[in-house]
């Protein structure tokens, strides 16, 4: 009698046990399914994220690539025609100036002044849009002139040594190069306050290397992007622009040693696509 009291006894606290473990089943097998479901959404917006990703790169691409087709010809129109009227009003000037008054002399000779100030200005806005010297020449020789003339307007120091072997690089990657130059010492003269700036370029394993480095004032690099930093702003449209050729862009910036902005791209890749250009497969 008192064994099968056991034994019932038994039998109930195993049904309870096996409900128990039914419902913690249940649960386990509801929990994995929801894991399983947020895993599956995880991938789906990842795979969205890369594509939106991939579609703002071209985006961005194709913008930059307007701008500095806007900035050719804007340049181009200001040496080809902005100029030239001036120069013609100058040649006006010289001609009135012949036959005038003492007095009136005196004042051509002013506004004649005024003119060639307009002509070196407009040449300045020109070259910073798009210098005619990085299309007939190269970006050596565009990136010394553009050089000369910030160092002086900005009365500070600028020393660059290059690898000839740059010029092998394609228009695409030129361009950045030169308007990450552009951007990096703007921001040298305008903000860092320093005397002296350097620009290297070399080689490195397959990849060309740029470094712009000075000795002025720090900044802090992580700090986020707003609004009101357009100095941020610069340095994020720099970042864009050398991934856009398949390069990488660091930015070190140290109390006392001031900032170093760096860009490697892709060497190897360059030339072969150049060579593709040049050598279509099949003809």
């Amino acid at each position: 009698m008192q064994l099968s009291v056991y034994a019932g006894e038994l039998e109930r606290l195993v049904a309870e046990r096996t409900s128990e473990l039914t419902v913690t089943n249940k649960r386990l097998e509801a929990s994995v399914d929801s894991i399983r479901k947020g895993a599956e959404e995880y991938r789906s917006l990842f795979l969205e994220s890369q594509i939106l990703q991939k579609q703002m790169r071209q985006m961005t691409h194709q913008v930059i690539t307007a701008q500095e087709d806007e900035r050719k010809q804007i340049s181009r129109e200001l040496h080809d025609e902005v100029v030239q009227m001036l120069v013609a009003i100058n040649v006006e000037l010289a001609t009135v100036k012949a036959g005038a008054t003492a007095a009136l002399k005196k004042k051509i000779t002013h506004t004649q002044q005024l003119v060639e100030n307009s002509v070196t200005a407009v040449h300045r806005f020109a070259r910073e849009l798009r210098p005619t010297m990085l299309d007939d020449l190269g970006l050596i020789p565009a990136l010394h002139a553009y050089n000369k003339s910030l160092a002086e307007r900005g009365k500070i120091k600028i020393h660059m040594t290059a690898f000839t072997g740059i010029e092998a690089l394609g228009d695409a990657e030129k361009i950045v190069l030169f308007r990450v130059a552009q951007e990096a010492l703007t921001n040298v003269v305008r903000h860092a306050r320093a005397t002296l700036a350097k620009i290297s370029i070399g080689e490195i394993l397959g990849a060309i290397r740029m470094e712009i480095s000075d000795n002025g004032r720090s900044f802090l690099v992580e700090k986020p992007v707003l609004p009101k930093t357009p100095k941020r702003l610069g340095l994020l449209g720099m970042k864009e622009r050398v991934e856009m050729v398949g390069g990488s862009l660091t930015i070190e910036s140290a109390r006392g040693k001031g900032t170093t902005v760096r860009v490697d791209i892709p060497f190897a890749s360059a030339k072969a696509e150049n060579q593709s250009q040049v050598n279509p497969k099949g003809k």
